[in-house]
């Protein structure tokens, strides 16, 4: 099984999990998670109320959790969403303090009637704190959880506008995750759902497993996503663009890198299933993502987008030109969404 993080939605990392990197449990792959109708209630309100279309018409609210046994339940979330050992999951206790401490701590819950006591139980997380830097102070996205049933639903691009507003209330203006680049469903989230970009690349930026030497390299793209942007949900783009790095002809495997591109576009194809490809696989795209995008980010590309087209996926990379602000913001754990 492939390593999520921060905002991955297809692996067991438990870290990025939000937007990110897919992680089981935040919307089908490539899919289309959307929500209707602007939230209800005022920013700083405790719920937010949204009602999803398309596959799943279920509808629900994101209340910021408060009590320390509504904390404790999502433990649960986190199990279900990803399938933690225990070692791994990130405990009541924790979002008890950082709620009192300047964090933002959301539950995603049915929408039932009060006395029905399924309406107490939390189907998806949002989780995160605030993070300084010298004078710098943004919001970073620690977890990102959505129940398997509640895939599809919209409840994890809902979750994640819910959080905007708290960190906009805060007086916070930009927002940071990490995902695992190697799990496209992700990227279908962070980038094109949110429309968040990602500038900085991450190599093994978590210890995952035991044995450092056997261990699959737990690499991340680190996400910035500007608060002030009004949100606009935007489709799947076509392929367009130089291409990078591809699947060679008939076969799973990466072909070359090609590093010395120099257009406004560059394209830098993923699998959309790594979960299907065998560890050797998966380990030479890992590899290849990793020359790849980390070549083209520091020469001052960004990744803004995943192009599909049929069964296949490409990271837009566009380089940024006159006084583009480049801040590629570091931060020391998980994501919005995921590790």
């Amino acid at each position: 099984m492939l390593p999520a993080h921060d905002g991955d939605q297809g692996g067991r990392d438990p870290r990025d999990r939000d937007p990110g990197e897919q992680v089981p449990g935040v919307g089908p792959e490539g899919g289309a998670d959307q929500t209707a109708g602007p939230t209800t209630g005022p920013t700083t309100g405790r719920t937010t109320e949204r009602m999803a279309e398309g596959g799943h018409v279920r509808p629900f609210v994101i209340r910021e959790v408060t009590d320390p046994w509504a904390f404790r339940a999502l433990e649960r979330v986190q199990v279900s969403a990803w399938g933690y050992p225990d070692r791994e999951v990130l405990p009541g206790t924790m979002f008890r303090i950082s709620a009192v401490t300047g964090g933002i701590v959301l539950g995603g819950y049915a929408k039932l009637p009060p006395e029905d006591p399924a309406s107490l139980v939390p189907v998806g997380l949002a989780f995160g704190f605030p993070a300084l830097r010298g004078a710098e102070v943004w919001h970073h996205s620690h977890l990102l959880a959505v129940h398997p049933a509640w895939r599809g639903t919209g409840l994890a691009v809902a979750l994640k506008l819910a959080q905007r507003e708290r960190a906009l209330a805060q007086g916070l203006t930009r927002m940071t995750w990490t995902f695992d680049p190697l799990v496209s469903r992700n990227a279908r989230l962070n980038l094109g759902k949110l429309g968040a970009v990602a500038r900085t690349y991450l190599p093994d930026w978590y210890a995952l497993e035991d044995d450092r030497a056997g261990a699959f390299p737990a690499d991340r793209l680190l996400i910035e996503w500007d608060l002030t942007r009004p949100h606009a949900e935007r489709p799947a783009p076509p392929p367009r663009g130089q291409v990078a790095l591809e699947a060679l002809d008939g076969a799973q495997e990466p072909g070359a890198a090609r590093l010395y591109l120099a257009g406004a576009r560059v394209l830098v194809e993923v699998p959309t299933r790594p979960e299907a490809l065998e560890l050797p696989v998966r380990r030479a795209w890992r590899d290849a993502l990793r020359e790849v995008l980390g070549t083209y980010l520091s020469r001052g590309y960004e990744v803004v987008d995943l192009a599909r087209a049929g069964h296949r996926a490409h990271y837009v990379l566009a380089r940024v030109t006159g006084g583009a602000q480049r801040e590629g913001g570091r931060e020391g754990g998980g994501a919005a969404g995921g590790r």
